[in-house]
């Protein structure tokens, strides 16, 4: 217990050093604690030794962030969301799955590690692109909803592929183990709604002017649907997500929604962290001609794709332009499907270590591109700083 303290403060001194140091050079903060990582964990000068402890229990983060991104998105929301962006979002993802896994099969990874690869690399950063955006000039505010439209399917999509990737490798088939898991996932979320309509709601009546209580209430009910959802076979992240969708109908999301960010924001400092420490340079130095590239086709091909498809869609070219690049990276959740794929024994170590390294140069040259050329909270100059 004293060693993990120990850990726990020189995690939290150096997360601290290195985020600040990452807001100088303009880079989103969790390239700081996934620095902080590889430089202070086992594989770097070893200050932390026993990363694992760390990484065990900042998975918490992970599920709460499911959990609050599931709160933001009203059923009415989710509906209009499909309307206005699905040939975008689809377009653009089955695209990205199609390059991924023909470059991956060129530089002949096995037809499975080519199939994660392709699933881990379809997405754009959720953390990263909502981050640096600016919420409160008029341009922006359709700028923003459109971004958050299109995430907000991506995230839908990115919970699918991580049941898929559950399912990999099962002896019954993973379409058939696929299909099972759907039907209980209706059954599932359908026992959800009605919980929530007939007995969430009247406790949440009893005790809405209890801060305290609310708080407690709604750590409570994350997490015990995330376990339900676990015992069923639906896994913890799944539960978390739709867990928080159900009551996001319910004007009381928004107070927790806003309660929670602090918890969830100090356990994914212990996520990214963790995140880095498992980071082997040695073997960047066998990938590092295929990261290069994987990472400058995706820096290139997506934003041109998605500037494309807006344009179909009737969008302004300069308009296509912007909201391409701001979505031109991979995601955060690039790095759950290899984290999640290796663990499982469904890639190899060669493959994960490619996504996660990819993952990252992308959310480092993207952030870059976008806080030079367009509005963000930490623009280079007074002209492009807005909040």
């Amino acid at each position: 217990m004293e060693r993990f303290i120990v850990d726990l403060s020189i995690l939290m001194v150096g997360a601290a050093i290195f985020s600040f140091l990452s807001v100088l050079l303009k880079q989103p903060i969790i390239i700081g604690y996934i620095i902080c990582g590889i430089i202070l964990g086992p594989l770097g000068i070893g200050w932390i030794k026993n990363a694992e402890s760390i990484d065990a229990i900042s998975h918490i983060g992970i599920t709460l962030l499911l959990f609050l991104t599931g709160l933001c998105l009203h059923p009415q929301k989710l509906i209009r969301s499909f309307r206005e962006t699905a040939v975008v979002t689809f377009s653009n993802c089955a695209a990205s799955f199609s390059i991924a896994f023909l470059l991956a099969w060129l530089f002949h990874f096995t037809l499975l590690d080519s199939l994660c690869i392709g699933l881990a690399l379809m997405f754009s950063s959720t953390i990263l692109a909502v981050k640096l955006l600016p919420t409160t000039t008029l341009h922006q505010k359709r700028m923003g909803a459109i971004c958050i439209s299109v995430l907000i399917l991506e995230d839908l999509l990115a919970v699918l592929v991580l049941v898929f990737i559950r399912c990999l490798g099962s002896s019954q088939g993973a379409l058939f183990s696929l299909g099972i898991l759907l039907v209980k996932l209706v059954a599932f979320v359908a026992s959800l709604f009605l919980i929530e309509q007939f007995v969430l709601r009247k406790i949440i009546l009893r005790v809405e002017r209890l801060q305290e209580v609310l708080f407690v209430l709604g750590l409570a009910w994350c997490f015990g649907i995330a376990t339900i959802s676990n015992r069923m076979g639906l896994f913890y992240e799944t539960g978390a997500f739709f867990a928080g969708v159900v009551i996001a109908r319910h004007p009381i999301s928004l107070f927790i929604s806003e309660k929670l960010k602090p918890l969830r924001d100090f356990f994914l400092v212990m996520f990214f962290f963790a995140l880095g420490a498992k980071l082997e340079l040695l073997v960047m130095k066998e990938i590092f001609w295929q990261v290069l590239i994987f990472s400058l086709v995706f820096l290139l091909f997506k934003p041109w794709m998605f500037r494309k498809f807006f344009l179909l869609m009737g969008e302004q070219p300069s308009f296509a332009k912007e909201i391409g690049i701001r979505l031109g990276q991979l995601s955060e959740f690039s790095l759950l499907v290899a984290l999640l794929a290796f663990s499982l024994g469904n890639i190899t170590h060669k493959a994960s270590q490619l996504i996660q390294f990819t993952a990252i140069l992308t959310f480092i040259v993207s952030s870059y591109i976008v806080v030079l050329k367009y509005p963000t909270p930490i623009g280079v100059t007074e002209k492009l700083r807005k909040d």
